[in-house]
């Protein structure tokens, strides 16, 4: 299970817009106000009320800095989910 705490002791010092801190903390509140079975491209849109360009951006931002990981799917159904503890 991945721990709001694991995340920021590991990610203490990677740089993050304040709309990337916004969705990694609803991902991992989950519950109905987060995102449990992970976000796609149109939520994150949504949540961090930034465009299409800009929320694929940020997605793929945070998958190369090692916070997110991608599900299986692709186009508009691809999610995102927080990469578990290793």
């Amino acid at each position: 299970m991945t721990t709001p705490h694991w995340i920021w002791q590991t990610h203490r010092s990677t740089p993050l817009s304040k709309e990337q801190l916004k969705v990694i903390n609803r991902l991992l509140d989950g519950g109905a106000s987060g995102f449990e079975d992970g976000i796609s491209a149109a939520q994150y849109q949504a949540v961090a009320k930034v465009s299409k360009a800009t929320a694929t951006r940020h997605l793929a931002d945070l998958l190369e800095k090692g916070l997110l990981r991608r599900l299986h799917g692709g186009g508009r159904s691809t999610r995102y989910v927080i990469l578990a503890v290793p």
